[in-house]
C-alpha cells in the first residue's frame, strides 16, 4: 500500500509561488504515474500536472503550463509541484495522486485514473 502526504500550501498574493510536497511511503514499486490534482469549492477534481515515476513525459493541464512544474526526488522519495506566478482562479485543494497503470497521454490526467489519493493541502491566492 502506498501513503502519501501532502504539505506546502498556504496563501500567497497574485503573481507569487509556493512549492507543494507530496512525501510517498509503503510500496512505491507500485506507483507508474505520481499527479497533482486541484478541486475548487464548486467544481469538479482536475489534473493539473503528472509524472511517470520511472522516467519519461510529463504532461500538464493547458492552465498551468509554463508557470507549474512537477518533479520527483527519488531519493526522498517526494514529489514536487513548483506553483510560479500563481493567479487567483489557482486556488483549491490541491491532492497528491498514485496511479498503478500505464497512461496513454489523453488520459494521463483523468482522476478516475489514480487509485491511491492523500488528503490534500490548501492554496489560496488572493488578487
Amino acid at each position: 500500500q502506498v501513503l502519501l502526504v501532502e504539505s506546502g500550501g498556504g496563501s500567497v498574493q497574485a503573481g507569487g509561488s509556493l512549492r507543494l510536497s507530496c512525501a510517498v511511503s509503503g510500496y512505491t514499486y507500485s506507483s507508474n504515474y505520481m499527479g497533482w490534482f486541484r478541486q475548487a469549492p464548486g467544481k469538479e477534481r482536475e489534473g493539473v500536472a503528472t509524472i511517470p515515476t520511472r522516467g519519461g513525459t510529463t504532461y500538464y493541464a493547458d492552465s498551468v503550463k509554463g508557470r507549474f512544474t512537477i518533479s520527483q526526488d527519488n531519493a526522498k522519495n517526494t514529489v514536487y509541484l513548483q506553483m510560479n506566478s500563481l493567479k487567483p482562479e489557482d486556488t483549491a485543494m490541491y491532492y497528491c495522486a498514485s496511479s498503478s497503470w500505464w497512461l496513454p497521454q489523453h488520459v494521463a490526467l483523468d482522476p478516475p485514473k489514480y487509485n491511491i489519493w492523500g488528503q490534500g493541502t490548501q492554496v489560496t491566492v488572493s488578487s
